[in-house]
């Protein structure tokens, strides 16, 4: 393996502050900051513009938001072939990883199956969070990881082709609306699994195509780490996104570009925007060497799962209460709303801070 640019212990940073940004901006989700952007005294001005980027598209079309799943699920892909070759390094044998591979992705398929159990307090079977979608991701990326390009590539379109055909073929009684909300493929695998059209049109389905973007992620990984020039690996980045990118948008009139049942069209773009982040984030990073301010997101992206699963399961929640007290005493004065965006921010600090705690103690959970 070609010896890796950025830190001198072999960390790629563009990477660390790519996941580090996308977890940050995953974990805000749980302070409720954004909802405060789209309240209707900031319709028409610039801060409702940003939040509605902030937030889901409600069906077909894609908002800033709508990329930060797929930029999870592609990060982790592009750790992949950086990791292993680090255990093929000290001795692993494919065997090895494999067991590792199959046990990694089984977790986070439980993982993100039990957050669903949690709320209602009883077992239900939903499967449309990412860290569910993720352990289906990952294992479909390992099958093909060692794989060459072409190879990984097809399977990705396979997965994507696969989609079309059934979200426009598949014969079912009563689903015959291939793209209409309710009434296609994916609610009717929805109601096979779990009884119910679920997550208001979020589909379980969607780790079959969102696979692609784990996919892609190896491919990218393995270009960062292998024998190219820096110069070479950014043209191939760029050049990857942009064919995506005219792939998705080019498509859209005969596939509408729909986040929540994952159109192949939704994934191209998805994908696109991704290899782009990832192409500027090396870029700026690892190649220009701006390097200030990086290990404020990187931190985050150094305990993604513990803090994802912490936000989720009420610890945000817990943070809210501990200094609601405090903060209605000292910012009270700024009004009801001003004393709840505040507060967020406190909230979206202490889990950060929480993070950089970690990692000063190389506190790292990893499974």
């Amino acid at each position: 393996m070609a010896e890796m640019q950025g830190k001198p212990n072999g960390r790629l940073l563009s990477l660390d502050f790519y996941r580090g940004l996308t977890m940050f901006l995953l974990i805000a989700e749980f302070t409720h900051l954004f909802t405060f952007f789209v309240l209707p005294q900031f319709e028409g001005t610039f801060i409702h513009t940003i939040g509605s980027q902030l937030h889901h598209v409600r069906w077909e079309g894609l908002h800033f938001w709508d990329l930060i799943q797929p930029f999870f699920m592609f990060i982790v892909g592009v750790a992949m072939p950086l990791s292993f070759s680090k255990r093929m390094a000290r001795g692993d044998s494919y065997k090895d990883l494999t067991i590792h591979a199959v046990k990694r992705a089984f977790l986070m398929l439980l993982l993100g199956w039990g957050l669903y159990c949690i709320d209602p307090g009883e077992i239900v079977f939903r499967f449309q969070n990412v860290l569910a979608q993720l352990g289906v991701a990952y294992i479909l990326a390992f099958l093909v990881i060692r794989k060459s390009v072409v190879i990984q590539i097809g399977f990705s379109v396979v997965l994507l082709l696969i989609t079309e055909g059934l979200y426009r073929f598949f014969p079912v009684e009563g689903f015959t609306h291939a793209f209409v909300n309710g009434e296609n493929f994916p609610a009717w695998f929805n109601m096979l699994i779990s009884g119910e059209d679920s997550g208001g049109g979020w589909a379980m389905f969607n780790a079959i195509p969102t696979a692609a973007h784990t996919i892609w992620g190896v491919l990218a990984g393995q270009l960062l780490i292998g024998n190219y020039s820096a110069k070479k690996k950014l043209q191939i980045l760029f050049a990857a996104g942009s064919i995506a990118l005219l792939i998705g948008y080019g498509l859209s009139p005969l596939t509408p570009i729909i986040k929540k049942i994952a159109t192949s069209t939704f994934v191209f773009a998805s994908g696109g925007w991704a290899l782009i982040a990832l192409a500027l984030c090396y870029w700026v990073i690892d190649i220009k060497k701006y390097q200030k301010g990086v290990l404020f997101f990187a931190v985050v992206g150094m305990n993604p799962l513990f803090i994802y699963l912490f936000a989720h399961v009420g610890g945000a929640d817990l943070i809210k209460k501990v200094f609601l007290p405090f903060s209605n005493a000292l910012f009270g004065w700024t009004g009801e709303l001003g004393s709840q965006i505040i507060l967020s921010c406190i909230v979206l600090f202490m889990l950060w801070y929480i993070c950089y705690w970690m990692y000063k103690k190389k506190l790292f959970i990893r499974i």
